[in-house]
């Protein structure tokens, strides 16, 4: 009979503990964790890829010489195409030849593309672990 009540005693708590309204937000929370681990992976592979990058944005960079009889002085700017990326807290300019713009164009593509994915993983990562966490509420019971 004592063994009886014990586990009556014992499904009341549990199912207390586990009440419907909790046993649906716990699923939520675990949906949700699903779909962020998902998307984590699908993130995470931009790092397997071996095409080369590179750091820096290329843009068509227009500006005067300072030369007095310039026709700069009259509205007619050099132009030149230039790779800028950030080293050691300072911009720094390259000048690219017409036949490399198309390739670091795209190199350069791949390199903003790639730290966008690794920012979004960093999001990504925060979410799953405000989800765990939330889970982790859910399921404890006080001692």
């Amino acid at each position: 009979m004592f063994r009886l009540m014990s586990a009556v005693l014992y499904v009341t708590v549990i199912y207390d503990m586990q009440s419907k309204g909790k046993l649906a937000r716990l699923s939520r929370y675990r949906a949700a964790l699903r779909e962020a681990i998902d998307e984590l992976v699908e993130l995470i592979q931009g790092g397997y890829e071996r095409k080369p990058m590179v750091k820096g944005t290329v843009y068509e960079l227009a500006r005067k010489c300072g030369k007095v009889g310039c026709v700069c002085t009259r509205g007619q700017l050099h132009r030149s195409m230039v790779l800028s990326w950030s080293e050691e807290g300072r911009t720094r300019l390259l000048s690219i030849p017409a036949e490399r713009v198309k390739g670091l164009r795209e190199k350069s593509e791949r390199y903003i593309q790639y730290r966008a994915a690794r920012a979004q993983v960093t999001r990504v990562h925060r979410r799953i672990l405000k989800l765990l966490d939330q889970i982790e509420k859910l399921r404890r019971e006080k001692p």
